[in-house]
């Protein structure tokens, strides 16, 4: 099996409606990618937000507020920082926290910024601890001391730094120390999209890569597209190409449905990794309580990957619920695979049954 590095430094396997950036979504985003805050389609509240952040430092003539975004993998992070570095008329630099493992990387970095530079960190909870707290002082002081030499003869050197904006992106906003979010002066969490905006976002993307789409089978790709405009994405590239070899290339609902079929993509966005968690869950252990070691072990699958992958997605849906004891199907999911639950509650295990009570 093919393993790509999630972004929480989980392995997980190479998904359709996975929401990791693979080196064809990058290629197709920079292409797809939106400009400007006018042209970025949902997020209205922080697209408002973040607009007069933006106007005010312009009108001011100096550096926009640090920016912190936080959300979901796909969800345009990456994209509103280019947009940030777009209406400031400035250049941006883009890195991520794994890659700075030293202070010292940090520090070259930022001693070669320009003044009013962009600066984006993505996954900025995964920078190293003397990384981050050399990344303090900048951020407020716009300095930083560059340690000199060893032991008892070591000096700190003090750098000035020209005034520059740093956009940081996490997907777990919960491990970033509260020094480090106290020094964004914009912070704004990313949701995930309705599919009435994913519509928007595919038939402007189908316009960009010269592809006709019609309305029922643009909201046929949104419906299964997990609320995230990444996977929207990618899902009309698979069933632009069913419709070019099956069909006369036009995207209508029949085509998108049936190419997402083939891609095993069913109508809420559940792969094949994903119903097998449910077919487990539903059909050996009569919709739990489960172990999630039990459960991995039934599904062939390492336990931090049905945690780490599957079960997120299953949760939001209302498919699957975390207990203390265990994992319990809720009444939806038997719904979805189309099974009767059992008479007894899960709670019971289906025990009752086998006992005769």
């Amino acid at each position: 099996m093919n393993w790509d590095d999630d972004t929480t430094g989980t392995p997980a396997p190479e998904r359709l409606v996975g929401s990791v950036a693979d080196r064809e979504d990058q290629a197709v985003e920079a292409a797809l990618r939106p400009k400007d805050l006018d042209e970025f389609i949902g997020q209205e509240k922080v697209r408002e937000q973040l607009d007069l952040v933006l106007r005010a430092a312009r009108a001011r003539g100096a550096t926009a507020d640090h920016v912190l975004l936080s959300g979901a993998p796909g969800l345009g992070k990456t994209t509103l920082s280019m947009i940030i570095a777009a209406e400031m008329g400035a250049p941006i630099r883009i890195t991520s926290g794994p890659a700075i493992q030293h202070a010292g990387d940090l520090a070259a970095i930022l001693s070669s910024l320009q003044e009013g530079e962009v600066l984006f960190l993505d996954e900025i909870h995964r920078m190293s601890r003397p990384a981050e707290e050399m990344l303090y002082m900048a951020m407020e002081d716009f300095r930083v001391d560059v340690i000199v030499g060893k032991g008892p003869g070591a000096t700190a050197i003090p750098l000035e730094l020209p005034p520059f904006t740093l956009v940081g992106a996490t997907t777990r906003a919960g491990l970033l120390p509260p020094p480090l979010r106290d020094r964004f002066g914009f912070t704004a969490h990313m949701e995930f999209y309705e599919p009435a905006e994913l519509e928007r976002v595919i038939h402007r993307s189908a316009s960009l890569l010269d592809v006709e789409i019609g309305a029922d089978g643009a909201a046929e790709i949104a419906g299964r597209s997990r609320g995230t405009p990444r996977i929207a994405n990618r899902l009309l590239r698979r069933v632009r190409d069913y419709a070019q070899v099956k069909a006369d290339g036009i995207i209508t609902q029949d085509i998108a449905a049936a190419a997402l079929a083939v891609y095993e993509v069913d109508t809420r966005g559940l792969d094949r990794l994903d119903r097998a968690v449910l077919e487990a869950l539903l059909k050996l252990f009569a919709g739990g309580p489960v172990g999630l070691s039990t459960l991995a072990v039934a599904v062939g699958e390492e336990r931090e990957t049905v945690e780490e992958v599957a079960e997120p997605f299953l949760v939001r849906e209302g498919l699957l619920a975390r207990t203390p004891r265990g994992r319990v199907a809720t009444p939806a999911a038997w719904s979805h695979l189309g099974l009767t639950p059992p008479r007894t509650s899960p709670a019971g295990n289906g025990q009752g049954d086998l006992f005769g009570a």
